[in-house]
């Protein structure tokens, strides 16, 4: 992998960013504004103590997933992959260029959404903030790794949307939130055990819980960790170009 080559490409992609002011206000804003709204429709009654910080990692990675996801598949569509990868350009250079430009703004995303809701919104976190913000973090980069990922099987942005609700609210509702995972039967519960959002979801639930660092955080730290890990691999291995 050429260092150079990937900062380049990041670069490029936070270049086009910075420009478009939608697309940064989908991705800053909108998680904060839902994050609000619930807020002041459970005001008085505890609700979003409790569903708060799992929705604090939820928010970032679908709006994570659904941006970058389009936008990677732009890229193809535009024919600016296809150019790129007529340069002496690996696919792992790319796409990691991808994921750094994109990961730097689940960052600040994450960084928003977390000061928000412990600040303004009166999130009650028995645990460390600081790890609070740590797993949010993750949940977005995750929500991005698995965008770039399925963007790949997409051929156009409309299809690329339509893994939203194919992909992504499967793991909401198997997640924990709405029914703890040890009350599901036994074959939701064992597809919930490898879909990596159900351990976003329990890190931020013992998190806002529990005082100090939850015994299983950690372990969920690093599933979440390896999840990216192989979602930006599988990216990799399917990367192709996409003429229009």
């Amino acid at each position: 992998m050429n260092a150079r080559v990937t900062l380049a490409t990041a670069r490029r992609v936070l270049s086009q960013l910075r420009h478009d002011h939608r697309t940064l206000a989908m991705l800053i804003v909108v998680p904060c504004v839902l994050l609000g709204l619930l807020a002041w429709v459970f005001d008085g009654t505890g609700t979003f103590d409790r569903i708060g910080a799992p929705l604090l990692g939820i928010f970032p990675f679908v709006v994570m997933f659904l941006v970058t996801s389009v936008a990677t598949l732009r890229e193809r569509t535009s024919g600016t992959l296809e150019r790129l990868l007529t340069m002496p350009i690996g696919k792992l250079d790319l796409l990691v260029g991808y994921a750094l430009a994109f990961g730097l703004v689940a960052a600040v995303q994450a960084t928003v959404a977390t000061t928000l809701c412990v600040t303004l919104l009166g999130l009650d976190v028995a645990g460390p903030v600081w790890l609070l913000l740590v797993v949010a973090v993750l949940d977005a980069v995750l929500g991005m790794a698995l965008g770039l990922l399925v963007s790949a099987f997409a051929a156009t942005e409309f299809q690329a949307v339509q893994f939203m609700p194919a992909f992504v609210l499967p793991q909401f509702l198997l997640s924990g939130l709405l029914v703890p995972r040890d009350r599901m039967d036994d074959v939701l519960q064992a597809v919930s055990n490898v879909l990596p959002l159900s351990y976003a979801v329990d890190a931020m639930r013992d998190l806002s819980v529990r005082e100090g660092v939850a015994p299983g955080a950690w372990s969920d730290v690093f599933v979440i960790g390896l999840s990216i890990v192989l979602a930006l691999g599988l990216g990799a291995a399917t990367l192709r170009r996409r003429t229009p």
